[in-house]
């Protein structure tokens, strides 16, 4: 039997105890399995009240059913849910009912699989349906609720109708090769190449804030030893979470803390302290501190401000590739004044006595919401998964340009193929039938 012809069942909420507990259920068996239940005369997508009874007749738990036949579901098949008292014996209880009763337990997101599946939410809803669930704040929940509306799918589909217009006027074009492009509607083509690889910019852009809302802000703690990172760490964070003394490379491993800051989830990292030498283990620790760094999207370099050049030379190395990088001259208590004025890009602090936190917390804000902030609201979430989709379509459109430029069709064409697949891929939708199905409705060459 095939998963598709099977029924499913899952308890659908939290599992703890709850005024309200959800077993949800879909598949050709759910209004069976309702009956089974004794729950008679369900209309659809009205509530019910009923008793939900085992085999014996005995009564499981009350509550409400609601019946949804298909296609008109979540998923797209028949759906039953039952809402009762949120107890997980009785929830557990009622679950086993449906499965005794003709359904299997539900494998991890088997729902939103099928409602893919049955062509209900493209991939990148799906993703969104659990991004919503998890989202750290209002703000991250706002956004994937906007991608879950397919705010982000229909940029996504736009530029992939534009791309496959392009890729059957190039494919036709072939047939012609005796012909010069421009002949054909070359300097057409070519905006229209110009024209998506402007839309990519754009969404990869609004993707990329998309991803960093969904994922917080990487954010590596980075200086030599000693310099004051934990107690960094420690003041953001409110709490003691790392160790701080005076020996130099205390910390051997990196250290992960969450903060918010404007509604915005920060992910700090504190990382061993960098210096030429040290023992096996303190490299080890400087080794993963450079990998985390790597990874970052903000990099807090942390120096001693009474020396803050030798600081920066142990780290010059380390800060390559970062996006943004942001100087802190921790123990500025120390020295004889206090700086007058921070720039843009550095600013004075003392972890130990909390002097200049205020304008770090206001200065990672402006940092993090750089793209972030209140402009956010017209904008989705995404996953690391589309932003590196988009970079490689907009790579393969950037070769479709230059083949073009030569006449190449070929070459051209493949290029365009491959741009217009790295766009499938975040939604999960366009195949080679798709492609053919339009070029053979929207042409009729030599007929």
């Amino acid at each position: 039997m095939s998963s598709a012809s099977q029924t499913i069942a899952a308890i659908a909420t939290a599992p703890a105890p709850g005024g309200v507990g959800i077993v949800r259920v879909s598949g050709p068996q759910a209004l069976a399995i309702a009956q089974g239940l004794g729950i008679t005369a369900l209309q659809p997508r009205q509530a019910r009240y009923a008793r939900f009874r085992d085999a014996a007749g005995e009564v499981i738990d009350d509550g409400i059913a609601l019946y949804f036949p298909g296609p008109a579901s979540f998923t797209g098949e028949d759906v039953l849910e039952l809402q009762g008292h949120g107890s997980p014996v009785l929830l557990a209880a009622l679950r086993s009912r449906c499965c005794e009763l003709g359904a299997r337990l539900a494998r991890a997101g088997e729902f939103s699989e099928r409602a893919f599946l049955n062509g209900k939410l493209d991939l990148v809803q799906a993703e969104a349906i659990a991004d919503l669930i998890a989202a750290g704040d209002l703000r991250a929940a706002r956004a994937a609720r906007r991608s879950l509306d397919g705010v982000f799918s229909r940029r996504i589909d736009a530029a992939s109708e534009q791309l496959l217009h392009l890729r059957i006027h190039v494919e036709a074009a072939i047939d012609f090769a005796d012909e010069p492009l421009d002949t054909l509607g070359g300097s057409q083509v070519r905006a229209g190449v110009a024209s998506v690889r402007e839309q990519l910019r754009s969404l990869r852009q609004a993707a990329e804030r998309g991803r960093k809302l969904r994922d917080g802000l990487h954010v590596v703690l980075l200086g030599p030893p000693n310099a004051g990172k934990s107690s960094l760490l420690n003041a953001l964070a409110g709490s003691e979470r790392a160790i701080v003394t005076d020996i130099a490379g205390t910390t051997r491993d990196v250290l992960r803390e969450t903060i918010h800051i404007d509604g915005l989830e920060l992910t700090l990292v504190d990382t061993a302290g960098l210096r030429e030498g040290g023992d096996v283990i303190e490299r080890e620790g400087m080794r993963r501190a450079e990998a985390e760094t790597r990874q970052a999207d903000l990099a807090l370099v942390v120096v001693d401000a009474t020396d803050p050049q030798a600081g920066l030379d142990a780290v010059a190395g380390a800060l390559a590739g970062v996006p943004q990088r942001l100087l802190i001259h921790n123990k500025a208590d120390l020295l004889a004044a206090w700086p007058a004025q921070d720039s843009a890009d550095q600013i004075w602090v003392s972890a130990r006595s909390g002097q200049g936190l205020e304008q770090l917390h206001a200065r990672l804000a402006a940092l993090a919401g750089q793209g972030a902030g209140e402009a956010m609201d017209g904008e989705f979430s995404a996953r690391q998964r589309h932003v590196e989709a988009i970079a490689q379509a907009q790579q393969h459109l950037e070769d479709a340009a230059a083949e073009l430029q030569h006449d190449v069709l070929e070459l051209a064409a493949e290029q365009l193929r491959l741009a217009h697949d790295a766009l499938g891929e975040i939604t999960g939708r366009m195949t080679a039938d798709d492609l053919l199905g339009k070029i053979f409705s929207s042409f009729c060459i030599g007929k």
